[in-house]
């Protein structure tokens, strides 16, 4: 085992190890796994176990830390993409591991992780601990936007202890932030746009700012209709994904196969972990958006919407839907993914920011991805020679 770094003393007549309480590593069975999924406040959805059937292209174990009784106490997904010609692996876990990111002694989680991952044949690993760093409300960014500004320009209105704790903590143990020096950015959104829906009652409408209200009212007056969507209906979804790319100048790169393979592997998992909705007028779908769901928290994944008769509000009434079924099924948060922390209205980055900003949630900037090789003179190599050609778009998208 790795040096763990601890540096306090023990009470007399414990060892540093007793009070810490050791934790052990070793693979889990997929049915174990699920039934551990709300061990620290929710998992990702990229940290299903499923989720593994979705990427191809990478091999997985599926891993869990147990205490000294034998219970477990964290879970990860971890991804392997294996060096061409080489025995050796590039491990990720996206928004992950699920384990105590409050912990003080992050290295009795991540020591272990480490041990299993050179055993595996790993020379390097990144990780993206989903603890929350910093937070701004959207009343706070809307009269912070101007030109050439940005939320870290912004003071925010919540600075989380455990979040500062850990990221201190991480760059003691030898992590590298991405995106600091020759490391690649995140590969998942730093900055996430989130809705608190538990404990706001049924009236989610009076949470949002006028505009949206505005426009959902206008969306039901005019008569656009919701709906639940089906396998069916993802080639309409990915047609209007197209259009809305086209329109944004965005690509995100994903087939129509790789939505197709997700449904089937989330839904085969648990029925209902991914939905589809749509909403149409005059018959007609104009907008198309999938959500996740797992344990309290829902992500709206990716939406598109058609180039006309934008007028009748599709996207915002379908919103409005998907927020009430992720508050019917018991989620305290509505995760709408990404968005750029531009505040620049002269900018076309600052208007997805913009329209999330109409819900009355928050944007929060989490610890993000960390990366770090494992020791060893050929690991280093392979790093540095990894970190010369990896900077490509997708390249660990989740």
């Amino acid at each position: 085992m790795r040096a763990n770094g601890w540096t306090g003393s023990a009470p007399e007549g414990f060892d540093s190890a007793t009070v810490r309480g050791e934790l052990t590593i070793g693979e889990i069975e997929p049915a174990e796994y699920q039934g551990a999924a709300d061990l620290h406040g929710g998992r990702s959805f990229l940290q299903l176990a499923s989720w593994a059937e979705v990427k191809p292209d990478w091999s997985s174990d599926l891993l869990a830390w147990r205490d000294a009784d034998g219970r477990v106490v964290g879970t990860t997904l971890v991804l392997f993409r294996r060096l061409p010609g080489l025995s050796r692996w590039y491990a990720y876990v996206p928004e992950g591991p699920d384990i105590d990111w409050a912990d003080p002694w992050l290295e009795r989680w991540l020591d272990p992780l480490l041990d299993h991952l050179e055993r595996r044949g790993a020379f390097a690993v990144r990780i993206g601990p989903p603890a929350a760093l910093r937070r701004w409300q959207a009343t706070t960014l809307k009269a912070a936007a101007g030109r050439r500004r940005h939320v870290d320009h912004v003071l925010a209105d919540v600075v989380e202890p455990a979040g500062s704790a850990a990221s201190d903590r991480l760059r003691s143990l030898g992590w590298q932030r991405c995106g600091a020096g020759r490391l690649a950015i995140d590969a998942q959104p730093r900055y996430q746009f989130q809705v608190p829906i538990g404990g706001r009652d049924h009236d989610l409408l009076a949470g949002f700012g006028k505009e949206w209200q505005r426009n959902i009212r206008k969306a039901m007056k005019v008569g656009v209709r919701t709906r639940r969507g089906s396998e069916h209906d993802l080639a309409t979804f990915h047609e209007l994904l197209r259009q809305t790319e086209l329109r944004n100048g965005f690509r995100l790169g994903r087939s129509l196969a790789y939505y197709q393979r997700q449904y089937r592997a989330l839904n085969r998992d648990a029925p209902d972990r991914m939905r589809l909705y749509l909403s149409s007028w005059n018959g007609e779908v104009l907008a198309a958006h999938t959500m996740n769901v797992v344990g309290r928290r829902a992500w709206y994944q990716t939406g598109g919407s058609a180039s006309h008769r934008r007028e009748v509000r599709p996207s915002h009434i379908l919103q409005w839907t998907m927020m009430r079924d992720a508050q019917k099924l018991g989620a305290e948060r509505y995760d709408m993914r990404g968005v750029s922390g531009c505040l620049d209205p002269e900018d076309p980055a600052f208007g997805l920011l913009r329209w999330k900003l109409g819900t009355g949630g928050e944007l929060v900037e989490t610890v993000g991805e960390w990366e770090r090789p494992l020791p060893g003179p050929m690991n280093l190599a392979l790093h540095r020679a990894m970190l010369r050609y990896r900077d490509r778009p997708n390249s660990l998208d989740g």
